[in-house]
């Protein structure tokens, strides 16, 4: 696949790409592994959970990895400026005409459906990342921990989440010093 290639497909993912990083689960196994099948259904949710897991845009982050896997490092840097190419120029534009829009009753109406369909896109990558999770108790004590940290205890996502990271890796020290 050529850079040129690449590049277009990647702006075509960031032209679809609404209501942010959590989105792009399903698009990207669409794209990528049912179209394409040119990476693994395990190396896009893997892709996934790192891209999460890093500073920055989940998009951006999950297409350098794709891209990278593709074409190296010239793959990374082409697909993540395609995946960011439309929403840049797409910002650029509606910040120039933002104030006469806010009040228009079918932007408002406009945006109302794409919130629905974004919640509804969340929810398929919520169950393709359960069911692609290994379960076990140590699994669900973590799960049920990280809900009560963040709903209970009203903790930052970037502290829950680095907590648990914590968390995790001890526990696979612990685990692999045991075996």
């Amino acid at each position: 696949m050529s850079l040129f290639k690449l590049f277009l497909i990647f702006c075509k993912i960031g032209a679809i790409l609404l209501g942010g990083g959590y989105v792009i689960l399903p698009i990207m196994t669409s794209e990528f592994v049912d179209k394409r099948n040119l990476v693994s259904h395990d190396d896009v949710v893997d892709y996934f959970a790192l891209a999460q897991s890093l500073p920055g845009i989940i998009a951006a982050n999950m297409s350098m990895f794709i891209g990278y896997k593709l074409r190296g490092k010239w793959g990374a840097i082409i697909a993540m400026l395609g995946v960011t190419f439309v929403p840049f120029w797409c910002i650029v534009l509606l910040a120039s005409v933002l104030s006469t829009l806010v009040n228009n009753s079918y932007v408002q109406g406009a945006l109302w459906g794409v919130g629905v369909s974004v919640i509804a896109l969340i929810m398929l990558t919520v169950r393709e990342m359960w069911q692609k999770s290994k379960k076990n108790a140590f699994f669900y004590t973590i799960f049920i921990l990280t809900l009560i940290t963040l709903l209970v205890f009203k903790l930052s996502p970037i502290q829950t989440i680095l907590l648990f990271t914590l968390i995790g890796v001890g526990y696979k020290r612990f685990r692999e010093g045991r075996a």
